[in-house]
């Protein structure tokens, strides 16, 4: 696993976040989660646990929870990281969209055009 310098957690308004305490330089990965893969035939049982929240889909039907801080990155209508599916060797890679300073929340978004069937489960603020 390789994650940026600094990466720390802290409460927000919406539960835990992930913030730095360095600057990361735009195009900089920020960190790269080993994932478990929930099988298909699993995922339904997701959806009853508190999991529910921190899983990613995956390849063919399945599901991931990302280790590392993955799985604790927020969403933002207006990110400043996007992440990239390795299906291949089983992790996510998360990457600075912009500039990153010091003390910022590190956000993804959690809708793609790419997957439009992904919908948000809660009202964004």
């Amino acid at each position: 696993m390789l994650s940026a310098k600094g990466l720390y957690i802290m409460e927000t308004d919406r539960g835990r976040g992930v913030f730095c305490a360095e600057d990361i330089v735009e195009g900089s990965v920020i960190e790269i989660c080993p994932v478990i893969v929930i099988p298909k035939k699993d995922k339904s049982n997701i959806h009853n646990s508190v999991l529910h929240d921190f899983y990613f889909n995956w390849e063919d039907g399945a599901a991931a929870i990302a280790l590392g801080f993955g799985s604790l990155y927020n969403h933002s209508e207006k990110p400043n990281a996007d992440y990239e599916m390795r299906f291949d060797s089983d992790q996510i890679l998360f990457k600075a969209l912009f500039d990153i300073k010091s003390g910022q929340e590190i956000c993804i978004s959690y809708t793609s055009p790419e997957d439009p069937e992904v919908k948000l489960w809660f009202d964004p603020k």
